[in-house]
């Protein structure tokens, strides 16, 4: 039977950079919000503190080349960079893959997607603007292929994930808005080829159904299908109780809006996985974007690494038993995004237990 193939989702926003500087605050990070987090209800797991590699910065080789190893415990093949272009050849937070192409450690397996979105300095207040601090651009052909140029040392390095048919995988954070993928994916194809490589299989993240709908219809060649949203949507509220709504109306300033039990995700995401036997798993350890929206997003309440191993083993034995999928990758969203709750990463409170879970199925 061939092994699940592991992807975790890798955040490079652990450095200062002068845009942050600017927007912010002089040495904004994601660790700035991560540590400014405040629980906002009895029993609220804030502020999350990180273990082992403590608040690091990703300048320091050392700190890349642990993360491997701890990834490695986890049975994960490789991390998929968030990959930030704007267009006409503006990119931002790529000093860490940077180096790491140039350096060529850690080695350790790699692939990237796209984060094709713009920034916002956001309000989180449905009643006040967000601010617009760079704009998402796709300029055309010339853009596609000076992108593609930038990146080629990245594409023909030993470590860049394939799949069995030697494609390199390429994801796409924002399918729904890029109604240009056509002409990308053709340009980008033709520029493989014409480099000695073979191609691309470009993948789609889909966060929920709806999603998942729309991107269907740009033929992309994978759909990295997460169920958090479903989650949400499915939640039955009749099941609220009188005490939980009176303590909700107790902390309306300050109330998350769209919380759930994680153990309610991991059923959700089991049987949607189930259901749709043509996507490609996308997992979540925990998550709690309260850091940056103060419980305007959603929160996995009552976490548990058990629950994790849980989630792992189920969607291993679903990934198994397609027969349609060679290659039987799984993604894990993600190993170190601090800032939404949502990481495998050793913490205070739970160290290595969901590395170790993770790797009790996929090593």
């Amino acid at each position: 039977m061939t092994k699940p193939r592991v992807i975790a989702f890798y955040l490079p926003q652990f450095y200062p950079t002068p845009e942050n500087d600017e927007w912010w605050e002089p040495g904004f990070t994601e660790w700035t919000n991560v540590v400014r987090a405040k629980p906002l209800f009895k029993g609220h797991y804030q502020p999350r503190i990180p273990q082992e590699l403590s608040f690091y910065d990703l300048r320091v080789p050392e700190t890349r080349e642990r993360q491997a190893e701890l990834a490695s415990e986890a049975g994960i093949e490789g991390f998929c960079y968030w990959h930030y272009w704007f267009g006409n050849g503006k990119r931002l937070l790529d000093r860490v893959f940077r180096e790491v192409v140039e350096s060529g450690k850690p080695n350790f397996p790699f692939c990237l997607c796209w984060a094709n979105h713009s920034w916002f300095q956001k309000t989180w207040n449905p009643n006040l603007p967000n601010r617009l601090l760079i704009e998402q651009t796709y300029p055309g052909v010339d853009d596609y292929t000076a992108h593609f140029k930038e990146m080629l040392p990245a594409f023909k390095d030993k470590r860049y994930i394939r799949t069995s048919e030697g494609k390199l995988l390429f994801g796409i954070f924002d399918p729904v808005s890029f109604s240009d993928f056509e002409l990308f994916k053709d340009t980008w194809n033709t520029l493989a080829i014409d480099n000695g490589l073979v191609g691309f299989v470009f993948f789609a993240y889909t966060p929920g159904e709806k999603k998942l709908n729309i991107a269907e219809s740009y033929n992309y060649n994978r759909y990295v299908y997460e169920a958090m949203n479903d989650a949400y949507e499915n939640f039955d509220v009749k099941r609220f109780t009188f005490k939980w709504a009176i303590r909700r109306i107790k902390l309306w300033l300050h109330r998350p809006i769209r919380m759930i039990n994680y153990s309610k995700y991991v059923e959700c995401a089991i049987s949607r996985f189930k259901q749709l036997e043509n996507v490609t798993p996308c997992i979540d350890p925990m998550f709690d974007h309260s850091p940056r929206s103060k419980g305007a997003q959603q929160i996995l309440h009552n976490n548990d690494p058990k629950l994790w191993g849980k989630l792992c083993r189920e969607v291993k034995k679903i990934v198994e038993s397609n027969p349609n999928d060679k290659d039987k990758f799984i993604f894990i969203k993600a190993w170190n995004e601090w800032g939404e709750g949502n990481y495998m990463e050793p913490d205070s409170r739970f160290g290595k237990a969901y590395i170790e879970e993770a790797g009790k199925v996929f090593k």
